[in-house]
C-alpha cells in the first residue's frame, strides 16, 4: 500500500465517521424532551407564526430522513441554524467564543510538549537517578489532581494570596493582558497532561536508550547530544506522536471545567450554558465541531507517524 492510498483510505474513514456523527447530532433535535417545536422556539411565545416560521426552517413537517438530509446540506456550507439563547447563527455563536478557546489550548500545548517532552527524555536517559525518581513521584500526583481542583488552588495561590495573575475573565484582547489572563488556566489544563506526556517520553526514550544501536553508537564515542537527537528522539517519537494526539483532543474537552473555574466564556462554557438552556442548535454544531477536530486529529497522527516511522512506511509499502 502506498502513502498516498494510505491517506486516501484514511480520508474515507473520516468522512464515513463524520456521515455517522452528523447523523447522531441531528438526533439530538428528535430526542430531546417534550415537543420539538417548543425546544425550537425556547422562550419565544408559542403563536401560530413563530410555530409556522420553526416548522418552515426545521422541515418539520418533512420525514425525518429527508429533515437529516436538508439539516446535513445547510451544515456543508456552515449553517447550523439559529441559537435558541442569542438569536445569531450557531456559526457565528460558537466563532465568537472560539478564539479564547483555541488561544486557551494552543498555551496549554506549548507547556505540555516544552516541559513534558523535555523532563520526559532526561528522565528517560537518566532513569534511576534522584532526578528521574522525582519525576515519577511528581507526574503520578499530576495524573491524580482533577483539572478543577489545580484551577481552584492556582486562583486562590496566584490570584489571592500572592495575587500575581489574574483569575478572571480572558483580558481586553492585548497580547500581554491575554497572556496574562491566560497563563494560570493553560498551568491548570496542562499539569495533568504534563505529566502523562513525561511518563509516555520516559518509556519510550528507556526502552531506546537500551537497545543495541545506542550502544553501539556510544561505543563508537558518538557525544551524547548527537546520540540523543539522531537515534533515541528519531525512534521514540512515534509513541509520543501518539500521546501528543490525545492530548490535543483532552485538551478540548479538559477547557470546559477550567474556562468554567475562570470564566473565560470560551467553547467550553459555551457548551454548558447551552445544555443547561437546552439550546439544542448551538449543541449540535459544538458536537459536530468537536467531532470533526478529534477525527481530524487522529488523521494527523496517523500521516505523521507513518513520516517518522520508517518501520510503519514499510508496513504500508507491503
Amino acid at each position: 500500500m502506498s502513502f498516498m492510498t494510505f491517506v486516501a483510505r484514511r480520508l474515507a474513514w473520516v468522512i464515513g465517521i463524520m456521515v455517522l456523527v452528523s447523523f447522531l447530532v441531528f438526533s439530538l433535535l428528535a430526542a430531546s424532551p417534550g415537543s420539538v417545536v417548543a425546544t425550537l422556539l425556547g422562550a419565544r411565545p408559542a403563536t401560530p407564526e413563530a410555530i409556522e416560521q420553526v416548522t418552515a426552517q426545521y422541515h418539520l413537517d418533512s420525514p425525518f430522513l429527508v429533515q437529516y438530509w436538508d439539516w446535513a446540506k445547510s451544515a456543508l456550507s456552515g449553517d447550523f441554524g439559529r441559537s435558541i439563547q442569542s438569536g445569531q447563527t450557531v456559526t457565528s455563536d460558537i466563532a465568537s467564543h472560539l478564539t479564547i478557546t483555541l488561544q486557551l489550548a494552543l498555551y496549554a500545548l506549548v507547556l505540555v510538549l516544552a516541559l513534558g517532552i523535555t523532563i520526559g527524555i532526561v528522565a528517560g536517559i537518566r532513569q534511576g537517578s534522584l532526578f528521574d525518581r522525582a519525576t515519577s513521584g511528581l507526574s503520578v500526583l499530576g495524573m491524580s489532581a482533577p483539572g478543577f481542583v489545580v484551577s481552584i488552588l492556582l486562583s486562590y495561590l496566584f490570584g489571592v494570596l500572592v495575587s500575581i495573575f489574574p483569575v478572571y475573565g480572558g483580558g481586553n484582547g492585548d497580547f500581554t493582558d491575554r497572556v496574562e489572563h491566560l497563563t494560570l488556566p493553560a498551568v491548570a489544563l496542562a499539569v495533568g497532561m504534563i505529566a502523562l506526556i513525561v511518563r509516555q517520553t520516559r518509556a519510550a526514550v528507556g526502552d531506546v536508550v537500551d537497545q543495541d544501536y545506542v550502544t553501539f553508537a556510544r561505543a563508537r564515542g558518538l557525544n551524547l547530544r548527537r546520540i540523543t537527537l539522531h537515534y533515541v528522539l528519531r525512534n521514540a517519537a512515534a509513541p509520543v506522536v501518539n500521546t501528543g494526539g490525545l492530548l490535543a483532543i483532552h485538551l478540548v474537552s479538559g477547557a470546559v471545567l477550567v474556562e468554567s473555574v475562570f470564566a473565560l466564556g470560551g467553547v467550553g462554557q459555551l457548551m454548558v450554558q447551552s445544555v443547561e438552556s437546552k439550546d439544542i442548535p448551538v449543541v449540535q454544531g459544538l458536537a459536530f465541531f468537536i467531532a470533526l477536530f478529534v477525527v481530524c486529529i487522529n488523521l494527523l497522527v496517523d500521516v505523521v507517524t507513518l513520516i517518522l516511522d520508517p518501520r510503519t512506511r514499510d508496513g504500508v509499502r507491503r
